[in-house]
């Protein structure tokens, strides 16, 4: 391990002991902490060549996640590749935020309807309905591979049956007054940012998932309308944003009819999710 950390290091590759620790908890099947407990266990050929195969791809600017075709958000374990946006720990905050929102819990019934927008790999949605179940969830993107990789999760978590996902925009999909609530990771990077991303982002991340546009803000505009119109009266908005948006998305989501409206920040400080109620 410590010969691949510093074989990445070297290539200035990020986190480059958190990849190799990652790379070989996997072959291992172990977990990275127990990875300290093991360090005097021997790789056998096979597995000290895949440590070299995976450690080559990542240093040749491949995420590691898509190298090891999974990630860990929440506790669960998702297929990932290049089908679909990796999910950050900023994404776990959101789900975290859906979850503590009592008022959405409480709706008659005690069963929310809730629609993921932008779903990518499914890792939101099927989160609430693996920590949450018996509610209502669907999840929705425009992107048919994307679509394909959801349904890959959800049928590898036994949730095939019970969160469909659905092609198209929100206005297409559902008829007004419908959710308790719609979530949702859009794209929200400018675009003239996006063209100076990190290349073990902007080569291998579909770029529909990150480029908002001129100012990040066009997809997130438009699923403000789309949500204040298919939310029921009382409806939830959850959104992410980038970290210099609150002040502008909070604004936006006001002059769409919106109230009650809270930019929350990550845990590094910065603004990150805004929930909203429409009236």
């Amino acid at each position: 391990m410590e010969k691949g950390a510093a074989y990445l290091a070297a290539r200035r590759v990020p986190d480059a002991r958190i990849a190799v620790e990652l790379l070989m908890s996997r072959l291992l099947r172990c977990g990275r902490l127990d990875l300290h407990l093991r360090r005097e266990v021997v790789l056998s050929g096979n597995l000290l060549d895949a440590m070299r195969r995976g450690t080559l791809r990542v240093a040749a600017g491949e995420p590691v996640q898509y190298v090891l075709g999974e990630v860990d958000f929440r506790g669960h374990l998702f297929k990932v590749d290049r089908r679909a946006l990796i999910p950050r720990p900023e994404t776990e905050e959101l789900v975290e935020c859906v979850l503590g929102c009592e008022a959405l819990w409480a709706v008659e019934g005690g069963k929310p309807v809730i629609m993921d927008v932008g779903t990518g790999s499914g890792c939101m949605i099927l989160s609430l309905a693996i920590e949450r179940p018996g509610s209502f969830y669907a999840g929705l993107d425009v992107s048919g591979d994307a679509l394909a990789l959801a349904q890959e999760n959800a049928q590898a978590k036994g949730l095939a049956s019970v969160v469909p996902f659905l092609h198209g925009e929100l206005a297409d999909v559902v008829d007004p007054g419908k959710l308790d609530a719609v979530i949702s990771n859009p794209p929200y990077i400018a675009t003239s940012v996006y063209e100076q991303l990190p290349g073990m982002i902007r080569d291998h991340e579909p770029r529909l998932a990150l480029d908002g546009g001129p100012d990040g803000l066009g997809i997130i505009e438009s699923i403000i309308g789309d949500a204040a119109i298919a939310l029921k009266p009382g409806g939830h908005l959850f959104l992410e944003i980038g970290h210099d948006q609150g002040g502008r998305v909070g604004a936006m989501i006001e002059d769409a009819g919106y109230t009650d409206v809270q930019v929350r920040r990550d845990l590094a400080g910065h603004d990150r999710i805004v929930h909203a109620v429409i009236e």
